[in-house]
């Protein structure tokens, strides 16, 4: 019996290829994820990587093996997957590693409406049947079908934001990292009244410039320049799938995906009064500070998509947002969608005269340190020893959520999560402003890593 378990992530299957996923797996994948989701009909897309149409391709036959047919929508985003999936109110795969280097590859499914298939909910059985063999199917094959749907795609996301047919007139540069975003950004701005600078637009997944990983700040360097030089009003960098956005402001300084969170709240809470935002342990206080102050009600999550959307269903919450660049929404069937929260970011900014920058100032109300990483031999103690010690000082209050979070009182907090893939201790501190911060993340730091 084959062990998978080096690739059945706790989101998605995903590997090196050839190595660790192949055509195999993935035909034998879309057999078993027909037979999870007991479905007559799915939807795929891929992105730019060289190994994508033929696993996108075997995934196919494996479903159509199976009796289902396949409508397969070519080139295209993950956001773009799940419209797909939520307007044809089918399963659906997408073939991605998202921010991953050239030689993997991955595939992320999900139910009809876009609903997420994590190892909670579907992706342990798929692993099962692919080490235990996926049982036949003895009835009449599926067919394979394509469909088009990029443009409708733009139309629909514009649809869902208030206030884009009025904006000022915007210079904007966008850096898609040779990835998917080189594809989806054209039909979704050019009706805008934007004129934007494509860096790296060129789909190519071996990523000749840089890596398509926007939270990695090397990553960010050409678009900071591009936005410095052109006098743009704003820079988006997007992930190889686009389902991450992140931005960089008039003067080429990144912005926190905290201060996007309470932007894109506030906006979604004007249109939906009263209603829950999401918010995982990582992000601002400002955050719940903010949606409290525009008469929301934030809701405290783990780290994780999964988390998330189940909270937002849970509470029927309009929006969620994430340290990592992942912004979630009611209206596109609570999935995340990179596009989404650059044209929100696009309306708030053109609906008035300010630089970016001093717009979002009032979002902005703290000193965070970003995620700080330490290789440990032993997180858990760790974690225990910086407990007793920060955690019984007078006011502090601590809890375990995910990882460990200490608040001690006038907006000093920290989080410590283990990695459950690395001998990794994962610190995030906030503090009101840089000094307390550095201070407190130093002070960690040395009993961290004595």
């Amino acid at each position: 019996m084959r062990d998978l378990s080096t690739i059945v992530k706790a989101y998605d299957v995903r590997g090196v290829v050839p190595d660790e996923l192949d055509e195999s797996i993935a035909r034998e994948a879309g057999a078993a994820f027909v037979r999870l989701v007991g479905t007559d009909r799915i939807v795929t897309a891929h992105d730019m990587r060289e190994s994508s149409v033929p696993l996108a391709a075997a995934f196919a036959e494996g479903a159509t093996s199976q009796g289902a047919d396949v409508v397969e929508a070519g080139l295209g985003s993950t956001d773009m997957l799940y419209y797909a999936s939520g307007t044809l109110g089918i399963p659906g795969a997408m073939f991605t590693a998202s921010h991953n280097p050239a030689k993997y590859n991955g595939i992320k499914m999900c139910r009809a409406g876009a609903s997420p298939i994590g190892q909670e909910s579907g992706l342990a059985d798929i692993r099962r049947m692919l080490e235990q063999g996926v049982p036949a199917y003895d009835g009449k094959p599926g067919s394979v079908t394509s469909v088009d749907l990029l443009a409708d795609y733009g139309t629909y996301l514009r649809g869902l934001v208030d206030g884009l047919d009025d904006i000022r007139p915007l210079r904007v540069v966008v850096d898609a990292g040779n990835g998917m975003g080189g594809l989806t950004v054209p039909p979704v701005f050019e009706p805008l009244n934007v004129t934007y600078d494509a860096l790296y637009f060129e789909l190519d997944g071996n990523f000749p410039n840089h890596e398509a990983n926007p939270i990695d700040p090397e990553n960010l360097r050409d678009l900071q320049a591009a936005v410095r030089a052109s006098g743009a009003d704003i820079g988006f960098a997007f992930d190889g799938d686009a389902d991450r956005c992140f931005v960089v402001d008039e003067r080429g300084q990144l912005v926190s995906p905290s201060v996007l969170t309470a932007l894109i709240a506030t906006r979604e809470l004007a249109k939906h009064p009263g209603s829950t935002i999401i918010h995982n342990l990582i992000t601002s206080y400002a955050v719940p500070e903010i949606v409290r102050e525009s008469g929301g009600e934030p809701v405290r999550t783990r780290v994780g998509h999964s988390f998330i959307k189940a909270e937002m269903a849970r509470t029927d919450a309009v929006f969620g947002g994430e340290h990592s660049g992942h912004f979630y929404f009611r209206e596109f069937w609570r999935a995340d969608s990179g596009m989404l929260a650059a044209l929100h970011t696009l309306a708030a900014l053109g609906g008035q005269e300010r630089p970016l920058s001093e717009m979002l100032a009032q979002f902005s109300r703290y000193a965070a340190s970003g995620e700080v990483n330490s290789t440990v031999d032993d997180a858990a103690a760790i974690t225990r020893g910086i407990e007793q010690s920060y955690g019984g000082r007078d006011g502090a209050t601590a809890d375990h959520l995910d990882g460990l979070t200490v608040d001690l009182g006038d907006g000093r907090w920290f989080n410590l999560r283990p990695s459950n893939t690395e001998p990794l201790l994962r610190l995030n501190v906030e503090a009101p402003d840089e000094a307390t911060m550095a201070a407190l993340r130093d002070e960690l730091l040395s009993v961290i890593r004595a």
